[in-house]
């Protein structure tokens, strides 16, 4: 990366930084009565229901800054919590991002994390209303959250899959997943190397996929567009099998997926091959796709079977039935909950995502 003078922060202090910072968000959103620079932003939303989101993000919890660029780290930061929202058949409309700093950090610094923060903005048409800063003695924590707007009767819970219903999602899985074996796979042959040039080439897609998701607002406009409003819906941040698990439990259901239905990506196949690991459980177990999970009734099976990027991967079944995968060769598999968990012990040594 190239060298450039850093400011020490606290030449412009707490204020001053988040002026520094935030000056050049204009308010996009007429519900932005008033944004940054008081004691609490101003929201109006009339007859519109209020989603509100939040993700705490840990430097080496969640994020590694040898790999991960400061401008991507935010840019991902803000998309992740765009996401949730989304999930909800709702629309994003303001973040609040809040930090915690250690001294190696310097302004020019901040100004790329927030120069993705920025981007994420533009691009998602959301207003960033405020948030709050603090010194760290563990190195970069980020926390956002995400205010956004749904119309009643068209919100979208995780709980109103019925059986009958068709499975769906977007995208394709497993990407981010491997993007990330890729990457930490880089990082212990870097150890520290000066002329080291990492073996990235061909596999942009999967790392783009990691370093830079983006949130499907696409598909919930098409959704909308042809009036089809899911029974139930989530974003894909822990693994597809922990999400169908979240939904089934929460909806009384069991479910039947199909293992050749599973959208997976030619790179993620190829880096899957490569790193003698199983596409399977990548695609089930790896998240961060950030991709979304519904589930539509089955009269609605032409319309959304014809919205591009959407898969139609199994149906939803009698809780009897349990949680199972019908794998290539017609064997039931049963689906576990294996999304990580950044709480448990196992988790001590991964960096990853992972929000609801």
């Amino acid at each position: 990366m190239e060298h450039k003078p850093q400011t020490d922060i606290s030449t412009l202090g707490e204020f001053g930084l988040i002026r520094h910072l935030t000056e050049n968000f204009p308010p996009r959103n007429a519900s932005t009565l008033k944004g940054v620079g008081d004691d609490a932003a101003v929201l109006d939303y009339g007859n519109k229901r209020t989603l509100v989101t939040t993700d705490l993000l840990l430097e080496g919890i969640h994020f590694d800054l040898t790999y991960v660029p400061l401008k991507h780290l935010g840019y991902k930061s803000a998309v992740v919590n765009f996401s949730d929202i989304y999930a909800m058949n709702g629309r994003p409309r303001q973040i609040t991002v809040s930090l915690g700093l250690s001294k190696r950090f310097s302004v020019e610094d901040m100004e790329e994390l927030y120069a993705g923060i920025q981007l994420a903005c533009n691009i998602y048409g959301v207003d960033l209303v405020g948030g709050d800063t603090s010194a760290s003695l563990t190195g970069l924590t980020i926390s956002i959250t995400c205010i956004g707007e749904g119309e009643e009767g068209k919100i979208v819970y995780r709980n109103g899959a019925r059986e009958n219903d068709l499975i769906c999602v977007s995208g394709d899985l497993g990407a981010a997943y491997m993007g990330l074996q890729l990457l930490e796979r880089e990082k212990h042959v870097y150890a520290g190397e000066s002329d080291f040039t990492p073996a990235f080439e061909g596999k942009e897609y999967i790392l783009e996929r990691q370093l830079k998701p983006e949130a499907r607002k696409d598909i919930i406009a098409e959704l909308d567009k042809r009036h089809i409003v899911p029974t139930a819906m989530m974003d894909i941040s822990d693994g597809l099998s922990s999400e169908l698990h979240h939904i089934c439990t929460q909806s009384h259901t069991g479910c039947r997926i199909y293992e050749e239905r599973i959208p997976i990506d030619y790179q993620t196949a190829v880096m899957a091959e490569e790193l003698n690991m199983s596409l399977v459980t990548a695609a089930l177990n790896g998240g961060e796709d950030y991709e979304l999970l519904f589930t539509v009734p089955l009269g609605s099976h032409d319309e959304v079977a014809a919205i591009p990027g959407v898969h139609i991967i199994g149906h939803i079944t009698a809780p009897s039935l349990g949680l199972y995968m019908i794998s290539r060769d017609g064997n039931e598999i049963e689906l576990r909950a294996q999304g990580w968990n950044s709480l448990s012990e196992e988790s001590d040594d991964k960096t990853t995502e992972a929000s609801e």
